[in-house]
């Protein structure tokens, strides 16, 4: 027990926002005491956990995974296995289990260049068959080949503010993530206007283009909204896209593009808004490692 964290407060605090409070824990350590962890969880009001650092996927951490998930569905509590894969393919099973990592994340350019733009793109081709993938993606400080260093204390991301914005429609992760700093975000009140309203479920998607591991376009909706998102390798794009998938009628588009500067400075972009219809054409450029992402609604 933590003295100063009075996680009662803080459910009955988030309680009055209508937010609910997800614990992130260490394996071993709930593994050790999981039974009366999770019984103190209900008593407090705890709406899910997100569980780390396995490392591993031996029959031993499998059978746990069945176990929690399990012990977890009997609390009405959700569950996100981070640091795992093998757990991906269990979300039928369990539809308390509502994400897992399995994937080398944005977490990795703390410490190499791994997570890169050709890699991002091939994702949406292999890990996301498995369901639903925790990348955390989200960052605000954007990087090229040239400028990009792995910085522990403060992280950067391979790619284009676009692509990282057109993640959060790529990538389907009922359990989203806002990975950067919050005063980074507070600093940016144009790109919360598009996160702050992107949905983390859909009710239809659509794969307008895509080529493995060299760019990806998908559309989904979310009720009268439609998302759009697409993204590319290192290799600069121009996309011709239809929105022939659209209803009858008048929509707002409003979208994120790379800027002219993007090549140079991959935090660089520009925000339109326009008048759309089913019968609207757009033509996208992509620029190295970037991005396009769009909110269409009426």
């Amino acid at each position: 027990m933590v003295p100063d964290l009075n996680i009662p407060e803080l459910t009955a605090y988030g309680k009055q926002k209508n937010v609910g409070v997800i614990l992130w824990l260490v394996w071993k350590t709930l593994d050790d005491q999981l039974i009366p962890a999770l019984d103190q969880y209900e008593k407090w009001g705890i709406k899910g956990i997100k569980v780390d650092f396995m490392q591993r996927n031996d029959q031993l951490l499998v059978n746990y995974y069945y176990k929690v998930s399990r012990e977890t569905a009997k609390r009405k509590m959700l569950v996100d296995f981070h640091g795992a894969q093998k757990p991906a393919s269990m979300t039928r099973t369990w539809p308390n289990l509502i994400s897992t990592e399995g994937v080398r994340g944005m977490e990795w350019s703390k410490w190499s260049a791994d997570s890169e733009p050709k890699h991002n793109v091939t994702l949406p081709f292999t890990r996301m068959f498995l369901g639903p993938m925790d990348y955390t993606p989200g960052a605000m400080r954007n990087a090229t080949k040239l400028t990009f260093a792995p910085i522990f204390g403060q992280p950067m991301a391979l790619g284009t503010r676009c692509q990282q914005l057109a993640m959060y429609v790529v990538y389907e992760s009922p359990l989203q993530m806002l990975s950067d700093s919050p005063s980074n975000y507070l600093r940016e009140p144009e790109i919360m206007d598009f996160l702050a309203p992107v949905p983390t479920e859909w009710d239809e998607t659509k794969v307008l283009d895509a080529r493995i591991a060299d760019y990806v376009v998908v559309a989904r909706r979310n009720g009268h909204d439609w998302y759009v998102g697409a993204m590319t390798d290192w290799t600069p794009r121009d996309l011709d896209i239809d929105l022939s998938f659209l209803p009858e009628g008048s929509f707002t588009m409003e979208a994120y593009q790379d800027g002219a500067n993007a090549e140079r400075y991959a935090s660089d972009y520009k925000k339109t808004t326009t008048k759309v219809d089913r019968t609207t054409k757009l033509k996208l450029h992509l620029a190295s490692g970037g991005g396009w992402a769009a909110r269409i609604h009426q």
